[in-house]
């Protein structure tokens, strides 16, 4: 069972319109979430993990820094880069919220960590929407955390991936 901020994300993703096969950006209204604002992130996807495009003060404020143009990996330790990255992948190829679970040096709780795949208005399936919500309420810190540690990252809901087909180039089997 996740945080109720973790579900409100991601049951507001579920409800948008073709949520089954990514919904477009422009159908996602971040002030339907109240409360959770300063905790989002937009970001988009890059040749490895992901690029934030606009973050909430809270997360600007646990990360010290603006977010916009910030690669998202170089916030996590070394040794969680690769499990952050499949996420990114993940969320995009399973068109699902994927919610990771994370730890920093200086937080006393865990983070729930959510992203969601998100298309531009030319149907190009490349942007993220994600909350960080902190498990334990009072962890709502007002200086930095230090680099954050993945300890899991689970796809949530229905697995949307197109089924597979075979494939043949000039009439040679290929997948």
């Amino acid at each position: 069972m996740f945080h109720p901020g973790t579900q409100n994300l991601i049951d507001h993703w579920a409800a948008l319109p073709e949520a089954g096969r990514i919904p477009e950006r422009a159908a996602f209204d971040p002030m339907r979430l109240g409360r959770l604002v300063p905790q989002l992130f937009s970001a988009d996807r890059a040749l490895e993990g992901a690029t934030f495009r606009l973050a909430g003060a809270w997360i600007e404020t646990v990360h010290a820094r603006p977010m916009r143009g910030v690669s998202w990996l170089e916030l996590w330790a070394p040794e969680s880069r690769p499990l952050v990255a499949s996420a990114v992948v993940q969320t995009f190829r399973e068109a699902r919220p994927v919610v990771m679970v994370a730890e920093a040096a200086r937080l006393r709780g865990v983070l729930e960590i959510v992203i969601a795949p998100m298309r531009r208005p030319d149907g190009t399936a490349d942007r993220l929407i994600g909350l960080y919500q902190p498990v334990a309420e009072q962890e709502r810190r007002r200086e930095a955390i230090g680099p954050l540690t993945a300890r899991l990252s689970i796809g949530v809901g229905t697995h949307n991936r197109a089924p597979l087909t075979l494939a043949a180039l000039d009439g040679r089997r290929i997948a």
